[in-house]
């Protein structure tokens, strides 16, 4: 028999076939991958379905239409979803995974196969195949919606695109431009998630762009998604930026500055999602962010952010990426790195961490140090693999010795009372200080070849690399020292042998200044009471600048400082005193530079003293014969280590703090950028200290030391001096030390001013500051709460006047962000424990909402500024319990707000009739049958009634207030500071009757 002709395709069994495929996917999931064949059948059998035009020679595509509309009627019931719903994201998915399915199926992305089936079906090149025809049709359908009036229809087209655009293997020239230019204009639509699914298309559509094709007018997607990611203002944007941005080594600049993104789940993407990812590309090829790849600025940079960062989860993922890096340099090592395991030697755990230092420069800063203790917390098998063998501390090198000190100090945090494991690191007491000795041989030795050498004859390279081996040997100096801290001084050999190493290293001048504080700690460990600590370091002092003339150039080890082990020096015959007058200028030059070391070790000992300094009578000498003379030289480093000096001083003495404060005073008004923010350190921390001293009432210094510093932050243009005094008065205010409103007032002034806007170090601290100080307390709310209203009017003329090239906040974000500050909820989360249901029935915002009615009276106010204090109103917590008086007055000021001066324009009149609603509603009970003639009969409503007793209603025309003229750029908030904050009050009444 002959075969049987398969019966023609029904195209109108695709209105019942298709509705049951979608109405199953949009259920569950787990049915996709059976009905992406279901599907594919019917795509197939309708691809068959053609008819012939022009004589047979060719044919219309009949069946592939009918199936794109009936796919396209089942996807536009879709769109108009709502983001959220599950029905609809199962169907986008389905979509997607149908494009996928039957991309593999056509072997698009690959280009023989795709060649193949163009020949079975005699296609020309430029001809598209079945797959690629219903794909184009799809997303030319779903561009109109792009634009679409309805925010939801937008979101799903993009959504769809986004996902759709990988499996395109390629796009008309016409198609690609108009779907770039949707792409481009939805990246500043209104929606956040419209935006982010913008970006999430545009990164795919980027990997098809040709930057060189691109018109002159033209941003390539990249640099326009750079932008997105850097400076848009929802959080979901910026992050669908940063995870699908297209990533490159042009690109990994812009990615590390997220690492102080504003958002905690942007900097924990960075590290988890992009700088862990793209370390390696395969197990032996290393990506763009592999930590040998990255320059030593970017690695330190990513530690620093990463490990300094408040969220834990971000600290933590910045933890996990440095447990990566060291577990790819160990495993990946270069030629050079194996040769320096094998010149360390010794265990591979050692070796591999040694590695793994080589990354940081060991010089500078703490990075490397944070780094290394991170990997011991987050990588607990390496803590508890690693051993120190006996000969580690012999000959050490830089790295060796800043890794033997922090896993010594991780040691004694993790076994907290036990301390076998740290002692089984350290060598004996004795043997450490020999150490130590060897190490600062070697330093003298450098020192002297140094001193031989004709630099005339030295070529700029071998200098830098003498510079740079001096630099290692005194760190390593530093580290041992640091390691000797934890040695067991029980034991008295090896006491006294430390004792004798570190006073005969600091009675010669050549210790470096960096290692001072490291020798003195040992010291203090040696001899615990402060009073033996001053003694030594006193008698260095006096041997400094008074040595005796039978004095021999002592050995290193510092073997002849002492006669015997902890007896007083034989004292000397007094010397007579050279004047300066009398001196060679090589014998003032070397006077100063022994003054110097001499004040450097007085000013490491005071930061080690909290004894008072009437306990401690050596420090009068020192005081009169060294600290005080250099508070009055020329000479700008003998200055300023004595004005440090002195400032120690005066934190352990209370009378001299009180004697020199007007001194320090003096000093900054005449002192350079450099000493200026030295004093005003000192300044600041006498002030701290001291508080009864000068902030008590009966001390009498209280308001001029406000005065003095707020007419300092007005007159002073250092962007760094004025940080610090933002940061100081910031401090004493957080403390409660200050409670002044001026200085409260003037902080907010600085920190919205546009004259501040490039100051970031003032910017970060203030925002820091004003959510910290206002949840504090009850109290810190109300001080915001009183400087309110006259900051916002200050800072409204301001902004009106306002001709800077520098973009300045509006009235309406200011008054936004007093109404978070002022919120009692929040500040019921800061407060916690029994004061959280007080916190939240505080009244606060509602005695705020009456400042803001009363202050809306006036006829001078501008139109913008009475709409954004009448939306403000909106935004304030209205507490369930509050005095019926309050609430009462508040409503007499409403109504007679509305009936005798309505604000003009509908926003506000709306705002302010929702307001009014909104307190008829929440307190119906306390309202009824209320009198406002038994109101006036309480006291502490008079003042209330006499100011709308005084009120006129005013006419239309006269609600316009008089046109201000123009300010120059330099008034500006920063300017007139002392003027504004010289008082808190009110600001002027509005139009009264004539008396």
């Amino acid at each position: 028999m002959p075969a049987r002709t398969p019966a023609p395709f029904d195209l109108e069994s695709l209105q019942s076939a298709l509705p049951k495929i979608f109405d199953q996917v949009q259920n569950t999931s787990a049915n996709h991958q059976k009905n992406y064949v279901a599907l594919y059948k019917l795509q197939n059998a309708a691809a068959a379905v053609q008819t012939p035009v022009q004589n047979g020679k060719s044919s219309m595509l009949t069946g592939e239409k009918a199936f794109h509309e009936a796919c396209q009627d089942m996807v536009l019931r879709m769109i108009e979803v709502k983001k959220g719903a599950g029905v609809a994201d199962r169907v986008v998915k389905f979509l997607v995974g149908y494009a996928k399915f039957i991309t593999d199926k056509s072997a698009i992305l690959t280009p023989p196969l795709v060649n193949e089936e163009r020949a079975k079906v005699e296609l020309d090149e430029d001809e598209e195949t079945t797959t690629e025809r219903f794909l184009s049709y799809i997303v030319k359908n779903f561009l109109p919606g792009c634009t679409a009036k309805d925010k939801s229809v937008r979101y799903r087209c993009l959504q769809c695109l986004a996902e759709i655009l990988p499996h395109l293997s390629g796009l008309d020239e016409d198609l690609y431009a108009k779907l770039r230019s949707a792409l481009v204009g939805r990246l500043s639509d209104k929606e956040s998630n419209v935006r982010a699914q913008a970006a999430v298309a545009l990164a795919k559509l980027s990997f098809s762009e040709d930057v060189s094709e691109l018109e002159a007018d033209e941003t390539p997607i990249v640099e326009m998604l750079v932008d997105t990611m850097t400076y848009d203002t929802s959080v979901e944007v910026r992050r669908s930026a940063l995870q699908s941005l297209p990533l490159s080594p042009s690109v990994l600049p812009h990615i590390l500055t997220r690492t102080r993104d504003v958002d905690p789940s942007i900097r924990k993407a960075v590290y988890a999602h992009v700088l862990e990812k793209y370390c390696t590309v395969s197990e032996k090829a290393i990506g763009f962010t592999h930590p040998r790849i990255l320059t030593v600025a970017q690695r330190e940079l990513i530690v620093r952010n990463g490990l300094g960062d408040r969220e834990p989860t971000v600290k933590s993922a910045a933890g996990q990426l440095l447990a990566h890096w060291a577990e790819i340099v160990r495993s990946t090592g270069t030629k050079e790195e194996e040769d320096i395991k094998k010149e360390v030697g010794g265990e591979e755990t050692i070796q591999d961490l040694l590695v793994f230092l080589g990354l940081f420069d060991l010089s500078e800063g703490t990075v490397a140090e944070d780094a290394l203790s991170s990997i011991f917390d987050t990588r607990m098998d390496i803590y508890e693999r690693l051993q120190l063998p006996e000969d580690y501390w012999v000959n050490p090198t830089q790295q060796r010795a800043l890794l033997g000190r922090v896993f010594v100090e991780k040691c004694r945090d993790k076994e907290g009372d036990d301390h076998s494991k740290m002692e089984a690191q350290l060598p004996l007491t004795t043997a450490m200080a020999f150490r130590v000795q060897d190490a600062y041989n070697v330093l003298v030795q450098h020192i002297q070849a140094e001193e031989a050498l004709d630099e005339d004859e030295e070529d700029e390279e071998a200098r830098e690399k003498r510079e740079e081996q001096r630099t290692e040997r005194e760190s390593t100096i530093g580290e041992l020292l640091r390691a000797a801290v934890n040695c067991d001084y029980g034991d008295e050999i090896g006491r006294r042998k430390m004792f004798q190493t570190v006073r005969g290293m600091l009675a010669q001048p050549v210790l470096p200044e960096p290692v001072l504080a490291r020798a003195l700690d040992v010291l203090r460990e040696i001899w615990p009471k402060e009073q033996d600590l001053i003694r030594v370091v006193v008698e260095i002092v006096h041997e400094l600048r008074d040595p005796p003339e039978d004095e021999v150039e002592p050995r290193p080890d510092g073997d002849e400082s002492m006669t015997e082990f902890g007896s007083p020096r034989r004292p000397r015959a007094p010397q007579p005193e050279r004047r300066v007058e009398d001196m060679s200028p090589e014998e003032k030059q070397r006077a100063d530079e022994i003054d110097s070391r001499c004040l450097s070790l007085c000013v490491v000992m005071l930061e080690r003293v909290n004894s008072t300094f009437e306990e401690n009578s050596m420090l009068q000498g020192v005081l009169k014969e060294l600290i005080v003379p250099s508070v009055k030289r020329k000479e700008m480093v003998l200055r300023e280590k004595g004005l440090i000096a002195l400032g120690l001083c005066c934190l352990i003495a209370r009378n001299m703090a009180l004697s020199s404060f007007q001194l320090f005073l003096g000093q900054v008004a005449s002192s350079p950028e450099v000493l200026k923010y030295r004093v005003l350190q000192i300044i600041f921390d006498i002030l701290m200290v001291h508080e009864d001293a000068f902030f008590s009432e009966t001390s009498g210094n209280r308001d001029n030391v406000i005065q003095f510093l707020l007419q300092l932050m007005e007159k002073e243009d250092s962007d760094r001096i004025q940080a610090l005094i933002a940061m100081g008065l910031s401090k004493l205010m957080l403390s409660g030390m200050i409670a002044d409103e001026r200085v409260l007032q003037t902080l907010v002034l600085v920190f919205i001013s546009p004259e501040t806007v490039d100051n970031q170090e003032l910017r970060q601290c203030l925002s820091y500051f004003f959510p910290v100080y206002s949840y504090s307390s009850v109290a810190n709310q109300r001080r915001m709460r009183d400087v309110f209203v006259p900051t916002f009017l200050r800072i409204a003329e301001v902004y009106h006047n306002w001709e800077g090239e520098d973009p300045m906040i509006t009235p309406a974000q200011v008054s936004l962000m007093f109404a978070d500050w002022t919120h009692p909820v929040h500040a019921k989360d800061a407060i916690g424990g029994k004061h959280r249901e007080d916190a939240e029935k505080d009244p606060i915002q509602l005695e705020l909402a009456a400042d803001i009615v009363r202050e809306l009276f006036s006829a001078d106010m501008e139109k913008e500024d009475k709409k954004a204090l009448c939306q403000m109103l909106g935004k304030l917590h209205l507490p369930d319990e509050i005095d019926d008086d309050k609430i009462r007055a508040l409503k007499v000021l409403v109504s007679n707000l509305r009936t005798r001066r309505p604000p003009r324009d509908t926003t506000s009149k709306n705002a302010l009739a929702k307001f009014d609603a909104s307190l008829a509603k929440k307190y119906e009970k306390q309202l009824e049958d209320f009198s406002e003639d038994d109101l006036r009969k309480l006291e502490e409503l008079k003042d209330m009634f006499e100011f709308l007793d005084d009120i006129i209603p005013l006419d239309s025309d006269e609600d316009e207030p008089p046109k201000k003229g123009r300010k120059r750029r330099s008034m500006s908030v920063a300017t007139t500071i002392t003027a504004t904050t010289s008082t808190t009050s009110r600001s002027p009444s509005p139009k009264t009757k004539s008396k």
